[in-house]
Parts: C-alpha cells; sequence; structure tokens
C-alpha cells in the first residue's frame, strides 16, 4: 500500500505572504535564509495579521517572549495565554493557530532545527525537553532569568537586523546561550524525577505524533508501549486529565483541520490522510470536536 503524503507544512516566507501580503517594515523577512532563522520584534509581526491564522504546522522551532502585553495561542489541543516575562515555545512539527488582535510587546524568534547542526549545539533537540514532542510550550521566568533572556533576544535582534545571516556563527552563540538560559529555568519549574506515569505518558505522546495514521486504539499503543491498555489510560489519565482515547480523537481532528486550510484535499482523502477508512465516521468525528463538518470547516476558514 502506498504511503500517505506527509501534512502539509509551512515555512516563514510562505507563511508571511499567505497571512501578511502588505507589511512592508517585515519584507525582509522574505529573503533568502529566513526559513533557517529570523528574528523580529512580536509588535512588527502579530499585530499587522488582519485575521485569524488557522491550525498550521511550520517547519522551525519558534519561540515568543513578551516584554509587555498578552498573547494567547493554541499550540496542539490546548490554548496558552502569556504575558510580560512569559515565554512560548512551538516546536517545529507541532500545530498551531491563533486569533488577531492582541496588543504586546517582545520578541519572536524563529529558527529550523537544521541551523544548530554542526556547532556544540547539534544535539539540542535531544538535550533539551521544551524541543520534544512531550515538552510543555509554555514557560514563566522569574526576573533574573527575564532580564536575560530579553538581553539575549536583543542582542539576536541586533546582530540579524545590521547582518542577516552574513555570521551565522555569532547567531548560532547567541542562541545557544538563549536556550541555555530556557533550559535551566525549564529545568527548576519541572519535578525533579519524572514519574513512571510521567514517562510512559511521554512515549504515548510520542508514539501519537509519529503514528496517528497508523494507530488509532488505545490497545494498540499499550502493545507498542508494552504495557496494559487500563495501565496505559490510568497513568496518561493521572499525567493530562485526559484519557488516550480522547488524545487520539484530538490529534486526529488537529491533523484534519491543518489538511482542510493547507491542501485542496477531498474530505474522504482528508479521512484516509489520518488513517480513517470511513469518511462518514470521520465527519461524524470532526463535528464531535469541532461543532461543525469538515466541508463546513473549509468553508469558514476560506471566508474569514
Amino acid at each position: 500500500m502506498a504511503q500517505p503524503a506527509p501534512i502539509p507544512t509551512s515555512d516563514s516566507p510562505e507563511f508571511l505572504r499567505r497571512h501578511m501580503p502588505h507589511n512592508p517594515p517585515l519584507e525582509y523577512l522574505l529573503t533568502t535564509g529566513s526559513e533557517a532563522f529570523f528574528v523580529v520584534p512580536v509588535e512588527q509581526m502579530y499585530q499587522h495579521i488582519p485575521r485569524a491564522v488557522p491550525p498550521t504546522r511550520a517547519i522551525a522551532h519558534s519561540c515568543l517572549f513578551l516584554t509587555s502585553g498578552t498573547a494567547t495561542m493554541r499550540v496542539g489541543t490546548d490554548s496558552y495565554t502569556i504575558q510580560a516575562g512569559e515565554l512560548l515555545i512551538v516546536r517545529a512539527g507541532q500545530v498551531f493557530s491563533f486569533a488577531p488582535g492582541d496588543i504586546n510587546t517582545g520578541f519572536l524568534c524563529h529558527f529550523h532545527p537544521d541551523f544548530l547542526l554542526g556547532t556544540a549545539a547539534s544535539g539540542v533537540g535531544v538535550t533539551y525537553e521544551f524541543l520534544q514532542f512531550w515538552g510543555k510550550p509554555y514557560l514563566s521566568l522569574d526576573t533574573a532569568t527575564a532580564g536575560f533572556v530579553r538581553q539575549l533576544l536583543h542582542r539576536l535582534l541586533v546582530e540579524y537586523q545590521e547582518h542577516r545571516l552574513t555570521y551565522p556563527d555569532v547567531l548560532r552563540a547567541y542562541l545557544l546561550a538563549l536556550l541555555s538560559e530556557l533550559n535551566r529555568a525549564y529545568a527548576a519549574s519541572s519535578p525533579g524525577t519524572p514519574t513512571a506515569a510521567t514517562q510512559l505518558t511521554n512515549c504515548f505522546k510520542q508514539l501519537l505524533a509519529t503514528s496517528l495514521r497508523e494507530l488509532h486504539q488505545v490497545g494498540e499503543y499499550a502493545e507498542r508501549l508494552h504495557v496494559t491498555p487500563n495501565h496505559l489510560a490510568k497513568a496518561v489519565r493521572t499525567t493530562t486529565g485526559k484519557s488516550p482515547a480522547r488524545w487520539i480523537e484530538q490529534t486526529i481532528v488537529l491533523e484534519a483541520k491543518v489538511l482542510l486550510y493547507q491542501s485542496q484535499l477531498t474530505i474522504s482523502e482528508i479521512a484516509q490522510e489520518v488513517g480513517v477508512a470511513d469518511p462518514s465516521y470521520f465527519s461524524r468525528l470532526f463535528r464531535k470536536h469541532e461543532g461543525v463538518t469538515p466541508l463546513g470547516f473549509r468553508k469558514r476558514m476560506a471566508t474569514s
């Protein structure tokens, strides 16, 4: 059987052209290399987006840090609101969406995982939990750490505005320092040693992210993780407050929303892409979680 096509992704130039077609202050982000790295003041970007950004998957990591105001964004299946001194991380491959209208200042730093290859930071995806499938995207910083993070982001911004990617090693050095500060703050906000339930839940989330189109039953995940379905259900519910079945359903719908927006596939083809053989069941499942049919969702996105 042929392998399903990958879920569409959007690099930074494509994202800007789609959602911010007439924004002269950000034209420099459309230059060669911006898909690998860029940093920009938040007030020059998100406040100029005229309409809601539907579920979208980018190919790079993004770090949103506020110095004033608030920002609300849905990352995966959860919604987060951050304020000054707080940070939101959207890892590469994660699905995000947000509405316009937030008034804030701060920094948005965007970097492709490959940007750190060949440096001391090459193992960053393994070392830093917040860049893993199961990592928490939200981070509240103490006053001192927030000051350090702000200084590093400002230095990255100055370097990028003056030289773009002419001196990538300088950008990588500042970026690695930033990620190291965030890693220390992240570790301080996390429990000492992950419980067995947390470790099992993390493995479940990673398997869900990589095998969704193949595995739809809790028992299938339990078998892959070498535990009983009841044990998996108890661990996931204890750790997240949601059952594995709900996690699976919500993730199917989330993947479908990305395809409905970022592709021209038919509803039946989208059902197949997310591993649902019966288009009627897929439509019922989608409506159960979204309150609208897949076709209704697509039409709403086209006119919003």
